[in-house]
């Protein structure tokens, strides 16, 4: 969130990479209240900065995350070496119809491994955290809350109801299984009736996203003015954009 760490004041910015790391000797001295001389606060502001950006940053995001599970994954096997295969994927979602397909695809996961029946048994997902939350009533704070649907004055959160989400999920499961072959009616999908991707495309999008996509993922016109904003002429993904989110 770019914005949001632009408007964090520097003692903020060292608490929060202070949680993740040591820091340097300027920024433990800086939280020990102690007062920095004109050349290091030169270096420090240097430093706060840098650390503005990796906060922000989706590549020091991972770099952190995949080095922790690392350390734990080689220290269970008693080995050392690499653990990960190769670096990440990152997929510009551009519209409501973008995020509800990669959210769907990766919460469905378990389910397509037959690691699990249902949501509410996938470990380690997101769905399972929203349904334990939505029995009482809630949503977990730990993740972006559904803000429901798209306004004038849009509040941050997804922008469609959890309700709906909860459902496609469920519904997208049942099509995914082998006993349970058919067709999806568009009826019983408030949400894919009003972004308008047919069940079949839909079921698609939900089991093999990162093999039709790569790189920014949305409508057309998402498409189009996210090419403009960064001055690029080769537009990759047009055409499955076209064919699977028009």
């Amino acid at each position: 969130d770019d914005k949001k760490a632009k408007r964090l004041n520097d003692k903020a910015i060292i608490i929060r990479w202070h949680k993740l790391c040591k820091g340097t000797l300027l920024t433990q001295k800086y939280m020990q209240g102690e007062k920095l001389s004109k050349t290091e606060r030169i270096f420090f502001n240097q430093t706060v900065e840098q650390y503005r950006e990796r906060l922000a940053s989706i590549s020091w995001f991972m770099r952190l995350l995949n080095e922790d599970i690392a350390r734990k994954a080689n220290k269970e096997d008693g080995c050392t070496g690499r653990f990960w295969e190769g670096r990440f994927k990152s997929h510009a979602l551009l519209d409501e119809a973008a995020i509800a397909a990669c959210m769907a695809y990766v919460d469905l996961n378990p389910i397509k491994a037959k690691m699990a029946n249902i949501p509410e048994e996938s470990a380690h997902t997101s769905v399972q955290k929203r349904i334990e939350s939505a029995k009482d009533g809630k949503q977990p704070k730990q993740l972006l809350r559904f803000a429901g649907m798209p306004r004038q004055h849009m509040a941050k959160g997804l922008p469609f109801e959890l309700k709906s989400y909860l459902e496609l999920v469920e519904l997208t499961g049942r099509c995914l299984r082998e006993d349970k072959r058919g067709h999806i009616e568009e009826a019983n999908l408030p949400l894919l009736a009003r972004i308008n991707i047919s069940p079949e495309n839909w079921l698609k999008l939900t089991t093999h996203f990162t093999r039709v996509f790569h790189g920014a993922v949305g409508r057309p016109s998402s498409h189009t003015s996210y090419c403009e904003n960064l001055n690029r002429k080769r537009r990759s993904n047009l055409s499955n954009c076209e064919k699977l989110l028009a």
